[in-house]
Order: C-alpha cells, then sequence, then structure tokens
C-alpha cells in the first residue's frame, strides 16, 4: 500500500481564529472545558472556523486470531462470527449506541472463520479465514497484510462523511493487539495484557507468556508494518490502512478502545501526523490502554469502565462531538447578544 502523504494540521493564523472565536462565546473564558479544546481540534482538522459534523459513521472490523489455539481466551472463537451475525440482526450493543446517536453503522468481514454468503448488511473483505497461530509462525503474509490495509483504505475512501469512528470485533485480539503494544512500545508484555473478555489471573499470566514465547521467537522484527503482519489481525490490519485513508482525506478519526488504538499505535509509527486527526473517545477498563493512551499524548473524552470493544466508545461519544460544533456553530457571541463581557480588571 502506498502510505498517505498525512498533513498536519497545525496552522497558527486558524488557532487564533478559533480561539478567538470560541472565546467570544457568551461564557466565561474555558468554561466549556474540553468541549472548547474538542472545537478547536475539529475547526483544525477541516481548517474552518465553521466546524460541521456531517455524515458520521462507525466501521465495525471483525476477524479471527489464530493465537486462540494457545487457550488466550475465556470464548471460544466461534463467538467471532456469531457476534457478527448479532450486528447483522441490530441486536448488540454497538446497534443500539450507533442508533440513538444517529451514526451509520458498516460491518466488514477482515478475516472471519466463517463462511456467511452474500448478506445485506456485510461488506465482504476477507483476506482469510482468521490470521495463523502468531506463538509458531507469522500470523499474517507480507502480501495478506497489504491486501488488509488496502482494503481499510477504500473502505473509508468509499465513506461519504467527516467523521469516522473505528471499532472491532475477533475472539483473541487482544492478545494480537498487546503484543503489538509491547513491540512498538517497548512496554513490558506484563503491563500490556488485561483480562480480555474475562481471563481469570492465571489466563492473563498465560496469555502474558504466550505473548513472550512470540516475541522471542520472532525477535528482530521492528519495523511497524513488519509487526503488524507477525503480530497483528485482518481487521487490525485493515484500521490502520483505513485509519490512514481518512487522516488524508481530512476526516476525523473516533478511536475507541484498546484494540482499535493498537492500531493506530501502528498508523502513528508509520505516519505520524495521523494523531493530528484523532478524537479519542474513551480509556477502556481493559490494562494496558492508559498507557497505550499516554504513548501517544492521547487525552480521552470519557471514562466509562468499559472495555465492550464493538466501537461503543466511539458511539457514545459523539454527542460530545455534535455539541463542540453546535456551540462553535450556534451560539451567541457578546457583541451579537448585547452582553457586557468581562471587564479588563476583573
Amino acid at each position: 500500500m502506498r502510505i498517505p502523504t498525512i498533513a498536519p494540521t497545525a496552522n497558527p493564523t486558524l488557532a487564533a481564529a478559533l480561539d478567538d472565536a470560541i472565546n467570544n462565546k457568551t461564557k466565561p473564558l474555558g468554561s466549556l472545558g474540553t468541549l472548547e479544546t474538542l472545537a478547536k481540534r475539529l475547526g483544525l482538522i477541516q481548517q474552518t472556523t465553521a466546524v460541521a459534523i456531517d455524515r458520521p459513521a462507525i466501521v465495525v472490523f471483525a476477524a479471527d486470531h489464530g493465537v486462540v489455539a494457545e487457550g488466550i481466551s475465556a470464548y471460544p472463537q466461534d463467538v467471532t462470527w456469531q457476534m457478527v451475525e448479532n450486528f447483522l440482526a441490530d441486536g448488540a450493543a454497538i446497534n443500539v449506541f450507533a442508533r440513538q446517536s444517529g451514526c451509520a453503522l458498516h460491518v466488514v468481514d477482515a478475516g472471519v472463520h466463517h463462511d456467511f454468503g452474500a448478506r445485506d448488511g456485510l461488506v465482504d473483505r476477507k483476506i482469510a479465514h482468521g490470521t495463523r497461530n502468531f506463538a509458531v509462525e507469522p500470523a499474517m503474509s507480507a502480501e495478506q497484510c497489504a491486501a488488509a490495509l488496502e482494503h481499510g483504505a477504500a473502505i473509508v475512501a468509499a465513506l461519504p462523511g467527516n467523521v469516522v469512528g473505528f471499532g472491532e470485533m475477533g475472539i483473541g485480539n487482544t492478545t494480537a493487539a498487546a503484543a503489538l503494544m509491547h513491540k512498538l512500545t517497548g512496554v513490558p508484555v506484563a503491563a500490556c495484557v488485561g483480562a480480555g473478555t474475562g481471563l481469570s489471573p492465571e489466563g492473563v499470566l498465560h496469555k502474558q507468556r504466550v505473548i513472550e514465547a512470540a516475541v522471542e521467537r520472532h525477535e528482530g522484527v521492528d519495523e511497524p508494518l513488519a509487526v503488524l503482519a507477525t503480530f497483528g489481525g485482518f481487521e487490525i490490519a485493515m484500521m490502520v490502512g483505513a485509519m490512514l485513508k481518512a487522516a488524508e482525506l481530512r476526516k476525523v478519526l473516533l478511536i475507541d478502545g484498546f484494540i482499535v488504538t493498537s492500531a493506530l499505535l501502528v498508523a502513528a509509527r508509520v505516519a505520524p501526523a495521523v494523531l493530528d486527526y484523532c478524537v479519542f473517545a474513551h480509556c477502556s477498563d481493559e490494562a494496558g490502554h492508559r498507557r497505550m493512551l499516554g504513548q501517544l499524548g492521547a487525552a480521552p473524552l470519557l471514562q466509562l469502565g468499559l472495555r465492550l470493544g464493538e466501537g461503543t466508545g466511539a458511539a457514545l461519544a459523539l454527542p460530545l462531538l455534535h455539541a463542540a460544533a453546535n456551540f462553535l456553530a450556534q451560539m451567541a457571541t457578546f457583541a451579537s447578544a448585547s452582553v457586557s463581557e468581562k471587564s479588563a480588571d476583573a
């Protein structure tokens, strides 16, 4: 895949104009807190003071992981395809939250170990029936990884709006995400792994040992896309391609939890300017996510103890993006409302 050219959003003249627009609203300076920071970020992404949220979408990428053969998940692999069916039946949490936020939802089969056939509402971009077991061999070939990146980019390029939320589904993908985190940040594996779908403390320790042994087996793999191919999943690789393309197109990237952030970690190592386009929805309850956010210098909007995935945190944060855009566009200024401003010597 051609790595997109992503323009940094820094623009001192526009930043000053956004500050003026925000500060002249009928409110004390800084009184809308994080919404003011968010409105400014949206303005810099869109390169305008006339910020708008247009036809937001959440894309859920689903795939299976060969590393489940090592007993690293509390749930069987069949849950991946069963949950995809639940998405298609409009029965999952992400369906509920996307609907209440007025957000389009797209479900992508990136590499589920199941044959769905032609289905309404399912975007079929299956690379293979799951990755290989990275405890034994690389999860995917370089060609498969490149194909996943290309598919992700094409999916985002076809979306009509200017906000893309990212979600995922894949039994075993917290193990892949923890391995990526360790390889790309140097944070010890023990600080990267967590309970995932509900492992016992003994299960978490086993997951840690599986990752440590795999890292030793694949010693010398350090280049970001090689790390992705060795330890990642098809859904994670597809998200990397989608994120890079979304940033190139100046869309807002609404980042969900641990697995989605691991994809962003790869994307940011490839093209650091992608971070300028990100809004971090929440800090999840999965061990390691807070440290991963710290590595990226991220300030999440919400902290609700979530660890479901699916893009649920992104959907829950979306109303805050609307609020930030709307106050900037619709709130009166001191001048327009004939409201006295704070005196200079107060």
